[in-house]
């Protein structure tokens, strides 16, 4: 099953509960890091990070320019699709490895814990900038409850010199927040500080 045909039953989904999808990450020089807050059962049946149909993550890079061929990621990305998002210097890792059906259900202690691996990571990668998306969840993370959207001033302790870090809506559909184009319009931000792609409908860097 591919594409809009790829479906799959409730208890299809729930098997893949406390399962991890691996980070993705350039072999090379890192620019730009999203954070989701973890994965979700349907990311983890198709091993596809913001999989979940009605997740605007993708199509809000396309809309920005960051990317510039569309993914599928309720199928499961191409090869094609990692090379493309690898070589732009572009990865994606989660707070939490752990597949849930909902984000509540992760505990605060998870989320702690995650905020200090994306400390190591990011001291071991050294991104040039990374974009955590959802700021319930980095407030959490990071014991910092009136941090707000946008580039913080005011780092974890630990976080390495000189790697950028901003704090993005997140994309989910359950976010009724933000649209499309305010979702555009904050990813292109981040990406026009690491320098990959226009930010405004060009090619990936």
């Amino acid at each position: 099953m591919i594409g809009d045909e790829m479906r799959f039953t409730r208890s299809e989904l729930l098997a893949f509960a406390g399962a991890e999808v691996p980070d993705l990450l350039p072999a090379g020089r890192v620019r730009l890091l999203f954070v989701g807050i973890n994965p979700g059962l349907w990311t983890a049946a198709v091993r596809t990070h913001f999989a979940r149909p009605g997740n605007r993550f993708y199509p809000a890079l396309l809309r920005a320019g960051v990317l510039t061929e569309p993914v599928d990621a309720g199928a499961g990305m191409t090869d094609a699709d990692r090379a493309r998002f690898t070589a732009a210097g572009i990865g994606i890792t989660n707070l939490v490895r752990r597949a849930t059906a909902r984000a509540d259900e992760l505990t605060p202690a998870e989320l702690r814990d995650g905020g200090a691996r994306l400390v190591r990571l990011v001291t071991e990668r050294r991104p040039d900038v990374v974009a955590v998306a959802g700021v319930t969840a980095y407030r959490q993370a990071f014991g910092v409850p009136r941090a707000r959207t946008g580039r913080q001033d005011d780092v974890p302790p630990g976080w390495p010199d000189g790697v950028q870090l901003w704090v993005v809506p997140n994309p989910s559909g359950l976010n009724a927040h933000d649209t499309l184009e305010t979702l555009a319009a904050a990813y292109g931000e981040v990406a026009r500080a690491a320098g990959v792609g226009s930010g405004a409908g060009g090619s990936p860097a």
